[in-house]
């Protein structure tokens, strides 16, 4: 189990703080159990006696009676009134429990506990029970493994392994932590992720947004992963429905994208207008939370390597707590305007630098932007190509690089 020094840094501030629920969402077996185990371990290590912290996960059947709030909180509470001291809650996909914020309100209002939840769907946080817990959480997104933790997690079971090696598992497997753990086949992984796939469908999305027609959510979500980066609207993908003789109207399509989104399957950016610093709601851009699902659910990974690579700088932007949009300068589009407070980076993304018309083509839509804000050019090619201030990095480098 390797150290997610990334989520753990952020965590640190709000861990033994009672008054502040933590809150980890984010894609299913994307390791958000794992986290809870490291906190788990964190605060033992300050001192916390392991009968003080009470864990459970609410995809165990076992369970199954405790998924009412009232039952939830009469068990907890009971337990955590034969302590001493201070407990410590560790709930996992406390989705299942319906209404669980009553319980989890009533616990932090009336109880000295320490509180820390996983969920794999957004909508847990946008009822009108979440309401109770305004201002009183902290929310952390985690994600699949980054190149960085995947390379270090690899090279414990094979230290042979190059950084160029690793980079192309990668492509092709994604980074969700229990194919790394295990180092399955091939094929074994494919399986293994097409089943993460149907779990997240059917669980995530058809259940809780009551979809019928399952087979038209299947066609939309083979449709983004199919034209992931690229800019599309609702009404130009009802058009392409209509040319394959379905008519699908806009706002069904806008209602399904929605439910993929809230369970963390697709992630949405916008167009952002960069002379007139305004957003643009229109033709948006969707990229997959891990792109080894892209290769088991649709395939040609390697074939579509240059909206791989796109897909895997907006997840790692995501995953450093950078808000990211896509950029319009003039006619021209950046791939990446990526904010944090007042910091902001550009980057733009490719295969190869093929050639001086690709190259123009990539580091010229920087050339009408005045500000001194980083730009940064990102491909497969190993040559350090950089010019006019402008930064061009191999895309392992500026996976594994520690600040963007």
């Amino acid at each position: 189990m390797i150290l997610r020094e990334l989520y753990m840094e952020k965590l640190r501030g709000f861990m033994d703080q009672p008054e502040l629920v933590k809150i980890m969402t984010g894609l299913r077996r994307s390791g958000k159990s794992v986290m809870l185990e490291l906190i788990r371990q964190e605060l033992a290590q300050r001192g916390v006696p392991p009968e003080n912290m009470i864990a459970l996960n609410f995809e165990d059947m076992r369970l199954e009676e405790r998924k009412d709030p009232k039952k939830l909180h009469d068990y907890l509470k009971a337990k955590m009134d034969a302590m001493q001291g201070r407990a410590y809650l560790f709930l996992d996909e406390l989705q299942e429990v319906e209404n669980w914020e009553t319980c989890i309100n009533s616990l932090r209002v009336n109880s000295d506990a320490d509180i820390y939840v996983t969920g794999s769907n957004s909508k847990m946080l946008s009822g009108e029970y979440a309401t109770m817990l305004a201002g009183r959480y902290v929310q952390f997104q985690i994600y699949p493994f980054s190149f960085q933790e995947y390379c270090t997690a690899a090279r414990e079971k094979s230290a042979k392994l190059t950084e160029t090696e690793l980079f192309r598992q990668y492509l092709k497997q994604g980074g969700m932590p229990f194919l790394v753990h295990v180092g399955l086949s091939e094929s074994d992984a494919k399986q293994y992720l097409q089943d993460l796939y149907a779990s997240v469908v059917i669980k995530d999305i058809v259940k809780r947004n009551k979809i019928r027609d399952v087979d038209l959510l299947e066609r939309i979500i083979a449709y983004v992963m199919a034209n992931v980066g690229k800019t599309f609207s609702a009404t130009s993908l009802s058009k392409f429905f209509k040319s394959e003789k379905r008519t699908v109207a806009p706002e069904t399509i806008l209602n399904y994208l929605k439910g993929c989104e809230e369970a963390y399957l697709f992630g949405r950016i916008s167009r952002f207008d960069v002379p007139g610093k305004k957003m643009l709601q229109v033709n948006e851009k969707y990229y997959v939370a891990d792109h080894g699902l892209r290769e088991a659910i649709y395939g040609y990974n390697e074939r579509d390597i240059e909206l791989l690579l796109e897909n895997m700088v907006c997840l790692e932007l995501w995953r450093r707590g950078y808000t990211v949009s896509v950029g319009r300068v003039g006619e021209k589009e950046i791939d990446f305007i990526a904010t944090q407070g007042d910091k902001r980076v550009y980057v733009q993304v490719c295969y190869l630098l093929a050639g001086e018309e690709t190259v123009e083509r990539e580091f010229g839509v920087y050339y009408d932007i005045a500000d001194n804000f980083p730009k940064y050019v990102v491909s497969m090619d190993e040559l350090d190509m950089s010019r006019d201030g402008i930064v061009h990095r191999n895309i392992r480098e500026f996976l594994l690089s520690d600040s963007i």
